[in-house]
C-alpha cells in the first residue's frame, strides 16, 4: 500500500525529495524573517544568560470601530426573544436532526411526537437539570416514562455524533457562516467540569477542581463557530495526546487543515505528525523565548538570527526511518490506529524510541517554520488569537447552558459523561445555528432599511450571543382545584406511577 499511502498523504516515497524541500523552505523562512527584523517593531533579540533570545511584544487589543459596536447593538435588538426549548424545536424543523436518533436495538422504531421527546431529553442533559422539570402529564411526548425511555434508548454517542454532523453541515452552507470562515481553520481547547461523585473516569487537579476531581471536555471549534468534535478526558491529561483525534475522527463535511491551540497542546512529536499528515499546527505560545529554533543548513548565515538558530536537526535519523514515518502517518490517515493511543505510546517513558525521535526531528523542522512565521507576521498571530477567542466564547455559552446542579457533572460512568456533554455540545450548536439564521435576516432588514452594513464589521460579529434566549424555563403560578377549595393534595403511595403524580 506504499504508493497509495504516499499519494493520499502527498508525500514522496524517498526522503531526499522531502528533506530538500524542507531545507529550502526553512532557509527562505530564516532569511525572510532576518531581513524583516529591523522593521519588525514587535520583535527584538536580547542576550539572556549568554544566549540570543527572541522577545516578542504581545498584541494590542484590536480596536472596535463605532460602526461595529452600533451594528452589533442593532442586530441584537432585532433578534427575537425565545425560550431554549422553542429554539431547539425550531432548528429541528429546519434540519430534522432528531431523525438521526435511532433506537439502540430497533433502528426503525418510531412513536408519535418522538422528535419532541428527543429534544426534551437533550435539553435536560445539556442544562444539567434532569427530566423532572420537563415532564408533563398532559402531553404524551413529555411524560416521565417516555422521556426516560428516550434517554435510555436514543441518546448515545453514535446518534449524537450523527445529529451534530447534520447541524454543522447545515450551518456551513449558510452565507453568513462563510463570511466568518471556510471551515479550513479550527481550534482545540478544554472545558473543565467538577465531578463530585465517585468515579474512575475523573482525576484530581487543585487548579481546576479544588479538593475534588473532574474531567476535561476537550472540544474542537471551527472558524464558523461550530463544534465539530469533542472528547471527554479524565482530569487534565496533557491536551497534546488528543489534539489530532479531532481532525482525524470528526464526521462533518468540514475539512480543517490548520489547528490552533494553547501552549499546553504542543510538542515536537505533535508538530511532526501534523506535518506528515499535511496539517498545519499553530499553537499560541506563552513564551517564545523558551522555545528552541532549529536549522538544517549548518553553514548558512542568517544574520541577527544566527544565535537564535543554534540547534541543528538530525536529518540522517529522518532519512533512515522514512518508511516507518510513512507507515505511521498512513495508519493514522486510514484510521487503523487512534492518534491519542499512538501519541501516548510515543511519549511514554524517559527514553523515547527511535521512531519517536525521528518524528520529533521532523517536528523540529515544522516547528521552526511555524515559529519564524509567528515572529514575522503579526496578522498571523492575530488570526490565532481570534480563533482561540471563538473557542473560549463557546465555553462561556456552554457554562450558561449547563447551569443545573451548580454546573457540576454528576455522571458516574464514562459513557454517561460523554453522552451528557455530547448533548451539551449539540444544544450549543443548535443555538449557534439559530442565531446565525436570524442574524442573516436581521442584517438583510438593516440593509433594506438603508443602514450601512460594512463587510468588515459583519466578519467580526458572533453567533454566540444569548441575552435574548431564556435558558432557565418559566414558572407557572397555577394550583389544582382541590387546593383552591382549601384542601390538601393527596399523598403519594409507593405504587403510584411517576406519570400519574404531580
Amino acid at each position: 500500500m506504499r504508493s497509495n499511502i504516499c499519494r493520499s498523504l502527498d508525500r514522496s516515497p524517498t526522503p531526499e525529495i522531502e528533506l530538500n524541500a524542507l531545507s529550502r523552505q526553512l532557509d527562505e523562512a530564516y532569511r525572510r524573517t532576518a531581513e524583516n527584523l529591523p522593521t519588525n517593531a514587535s520583535v527584538r533579540i536580547e542576550r539572556i544568560n549568554g544566549r540570543d533570545t527572541p522577545i516578542l511584544t504581545g498584541l494590542d487589543k484590536l480596536d472596535e470601530p463605532a460602526s461595529l459596536t452600533l451594528l452589533r447593538e442593532r442586530v441584537s435588538e432585532l433578534l427575537p426573544r425565545v425560550d431554549l426549548p422553542e429554539a431547539i424545536l425550531e432548528v429541528q424543523e429546519w434540519t430534522g436532526f432528531a431523525n438521526e436518533f435511532t433506537h439502540v436495538s430497533e433502528g426503525n422504531t418510531r412513536v408519535e411526537d418522538l422528535p419532541i421527546s428527543i429534544c426534551a431529553a437533550l435539553l435536560g442533559e445539556a442544562c444539567n437539570i434532569g427530566l423532572e422539570p420537563l415532564a408533563r402529564r398532559d402531553s404524551p411526548a413529555l411524560r416521565r416514562s417516555r422521556l426516560a425511555w428516550v434517554q435510555q434508548n436514543y441518546i448515545r454517542a453514535e446518534t449524537l455524533t450523527q445529529a451534530n454532523a447534520r447541524l454543522v453541515d447545515y450551518h456551513a452552507r449558510l452565507p453568513l457562516s462563510r463570511v466568518w470562515g471556510g471551515g479550513e481553520v479550527a481550534s482545540a481547547d478544554g472545558l473543565r467540569f467538577v465531578v463530585p461523585v465517585r468515579t474512575i473516569n475523573a482525576a484530581p487537579n487543585s487548579k481546576y477542581f479544588g479538593v475534588g476531581r473532574g474531567v476535561t471536555y476537550y472540544n474542537f471549534t471551527s472558524d464558523q463557530f461550530t463544534g465539530f468534535h469533542a472528547i471527554v478526558i479524565p482530569g487534565t491529561i496533557r491536551d497534546s495526546l488528543y489534539i489530532l483525534d479531532g481532525l482525524l475522527e470528526q464526521q462533518t463535511s468540514l475539512r480543517p487543515t490548520e489547528l490552533m491551540s494553547d501552549t499546553a497542546g504542543y510538542s515536537d512529536v505533535v508538530f511532526g505528525l501534523f506535518w506528515l499528515l499535511g496539517f498545519q499546527f499553530s499553537p499560541r505560545l506563552a513564551d517564545i523565548g523558551e522555545v528552541r529554533f532549529w536549522r538544517m543548513d549548518r553553514q548558512a548565515n542568517y544574520g541577527a538570527l544566527n544565535g537564535v538558530a543554534r540547534h541543528r536537526t538530525n536529518t540522517k535519523l529522518i532519512a533512515n526511518n522514512w518508511d516507518d514515518l510513512l507507515r505511521v502517518a498512513g495508519s493514522l490517515k486510514m484510521g487503523t490506529v487512534r492518534a491519542s493511543e499512538l501519541l501516548r505510546s510515543l511519549h511514554f517513558g524517559s527514553r523515547p524510541s527511535t521512531l519517536a525521535r525521528a518524528i520529533g526531528e521532523v517536528g523540529r523542522i515544522a516547528k521552526s517554520l511555524y515559529l519564524l512565521t509567528y515572529l514575522d507576521d503579526e496578522t498571523y498571530r492575530r488570526r490565532i488569537l481570534i480563533q482561540l477567542n471563538r473557542g473560549e466564547s463557546r465555553h462561556s455559552l456552554a457554562r450558561v447552558i449547563f447551569h443545573g446542579q451548580r454546573g457540576e457533572l454528576r455522571q458516574k460512568y464514562r459513557e454517561g459523561q460523554e453522552d451528557q456533554l455530547g448533548a451539551l455540545g449539540l444544544v450549543l450548536n443548535i443555538l449557534v445555528l439559530w442565531n446565525t439564521r436570524y442574524m442573516e435576516v436581521a442584517l438583510n432588514r438593516l440593509r433594506a432599511d438603508g443602514v450601512e452594513v460594512k463587510a468588515e464589521d459583519v466578519a467580526r460579529l458572533s453567533p454566540l450571543m444569548h441575552e435574548h434566549i431564556n435558558m432557565l424555563g418559566r414558572y407557572a403560578f397555577l394550583v389544582p382545584d382541590v387546593v383552591r377549595r382549601g384542601e390538601l393534595r393527596p399523598l403519594r403511595t409507593p405504587t403510584d406511577d411517576l406519570d400519574d403524580v404531580a
